[in-house]
């Protein structure tokens, strides 16, 4: 039983919006994800889907990029992402999707072992480029809707606490933000994050990149970003030949 992370997949099946223009290796990134998913997670497996699945603008224009995901091995937990308009209403998703496959966070959590799989889309931190007010009413209710996750799993006597989040938990100056304040406070074990953004040009150069000192983690695996904040330095997610995060 592995626990991997994908982030970033931004699907289109149903009105096709080709992502190469964003560089040659985008081609054909659909099936070279799936192929690669397929490869790799077993039906025992967990995925933690990051944020930004589908390009769809609607429920029903995502099923069938969804259909895609719930087709391959593993339990999926998803987060929604920015980019993810298709998430509108969970009582809706979870309407469509009833398997134990298919979990979708919004406040609260799911399980994997003794873990707890917590969670919230995230947004912008602070910063001196770009936040306004707008912004900060967004990030205080992020911030809020993470703590709502965090507390429902410790409620239920859950201690070992991952959190997954699209958005980085910290702003271009490696600052504090009330999102590493939570991870603090609550002691989380490990933080996953997507987001890719060209604000981080080194990550071109190379494989690893610290972003937040002694406890942050950025890695950069092909197309497709994972990133890693965790408490201490330690990390024990690994590049696994492709698009998927190996966590433990």
């Amino acid at each position: 039983m592995g626990l991997y992370a994908i982030g970033d997949l931004h699907f289109s099946t149903e009105n096709p919006k080709p992502m190469n223009i964003f560089g040659d290796n985008w081609d054909n990134h659909e099936k070279k994800i799936v192929d690669n998913w397929s490869e790799t997670v077993k039906d025992d497996d967990t995925v933690l889907v990051l944020g930004d699945t589908s390009w769809a603008m609607n429920l029903n224009e995502a099923k069938s990029d969804l259909d895609i995901i719930e087709s391959l091995p593993g339990k999926k937990i998803f987060i929604k992402g920015n980019h993810d308009y298709w998430w509108s209403s969970l009582s809706k998703i979870n309407a469509v999707y009833e398997s134990d496959d298919m979990n979708f966070i919004q406040n609260g959590y799911f399980t994997y072992g003794d873990y707890a799989i917590c969670g919230s889309r995230g947004w912008l931190c602070p910063n001196e480029v770009k936040f306004d007010s707008n912004d900060m009413k967004i990030y205080r209710r992020e911030v809020l809707r993470l703590e709502m996750s965090i507390q429902s799993a410790i409620q239920n006597g859950c201690n070992n606490i991952i959190v997954i989040t699209h958005y980085p938990p910290t702003n271009d100056q490696l600052e504090e933000s009330e999102f590493t304040k939570l991870y603090e406070k609550y002691n989380v074990t490990k933080v996953i994050y997507g987001h890719p953004r060209r604000q981080r040009p080194r990550a071109k150069k190379s494989s690893f990149l610290f972003l937040y000192p002694t406890i942050s983690l950025y890695i950069k695996v092909q197309m497709c970003y994972y990133n890693v904040y965790q408490r201490g330095g330690r990390h024990c997610g690994r590049q696994n030949g492709g698009f998927l995060l190996w966590v433990f």
